[in-house]
């Protein structure tokens, strides 16, 4: 077995026991890293588990000068980490679980490679509020900017909320996110990128990168409006999205 399929490998048993790992020992290369989590990924699709589509990071500019990177990263998602709207989830299947705020998009038609805006933009069937739950498995969370894409860029689960087929202006919308009727989190859909649909245009030629694509049917996460927070037990977590709406869940022990 190769030091890739290694990594990959404990690293997806991290993730599947809910068990802190220790920081990859050795540096390694974005290339290295982004294979790690595709390995990583067939792992849960041999289990069982069907792609359904991917999750944007890195989309704040802020984000990117704390962590020293210029390129933002992605991830990708399965139908078991899909958590139902108004649904529970349990403390104990994350490692280090955080929320933030986010705006999704339904494709209704495949997408990939250097797109403008417009081209994106009328690739999307529906739009929608969200919660990312983001968990890095790593010990005492610390990880590299490679680490962190190793670890399928920390995507664990997302709660959306209604879809919108004919949403308004996307690119300053109003976003808060509480938790316990308590505002953990405001912001605005600006903060990704100035408007959301730039992270849309990033997604496709990322995946392309890859030799991937984003078929018909995908959900593309756009990355967190906010900074994330660190999810308890006993948490009602409720985003409110200006003109998109409301989406909530329930953290249980």
């Amino acid at each position: 077995m190769s030091a890739l399929n290694e990594i990959a490998d404990r690293l997806d048993q991290a993730m599947f026991t809910a068990t802190a790992t220790p920081q990859i020992e050795e540096p390694i290369s974005l290339d290295d890293a982004y294979e790690i989590q595709r390995l990583a990924f067939a792992n849960r699709l041999a289990r069982g588990e069907t792609r359904v589509g991917m999750k944007m990071g890195f989309t704040s500019r802020a984000k990117m000068v704390q962590m020293g990177v210029d390129e933002m990263i992605w991830g990708r998602l399965t139908d078991r980490m899909l958590v139902e709207e108004s649904g529970e989830v349990s403390k104990a299947d994350y490692v280090h679980p955080r929320a933030e705020p986010e705006i999704v998009f339904l494709l209704k038609k495949e997408l990939a490679g250097t797109v403008t805006a417009i081209e994106a933009m009328a690739a999307v069937e529906a739009v929608a509020p969200a919660i990312e739950i983001i968990d890095s498995r790593y010990k005492n969370f610390k990880f590299s900017h490679s680490d962190v894409v190793a670890d399928n860029s920390s995507s664990s689960g997302v709660v959306i909320g209604p879809w919108t087929s004919q949403p308004q202006d996307l690119s300053n919308l109003g976003m808060i996110l509480s938790a316990n009727g308590e505002a953990r989190e405001i912001g605005s859909t600006g903060a990704i990128l100035g408007h959301p649909i730039r992270s849309l245009v990033a997604a496709a030629r990322l995946v392309a990168d890859r030799g991937e694509t984003l078929p018909a049917g995908s959900i593309v996460m756009a990355g967190g409006a906010t900074a994330a927070f660190a999810l308890q037990a006993g948490d009602n977590v409720l985003l409110e999205a200006e003109n998109l709406g409301r989406v909530q869940f329930t953290v249980k022990a």
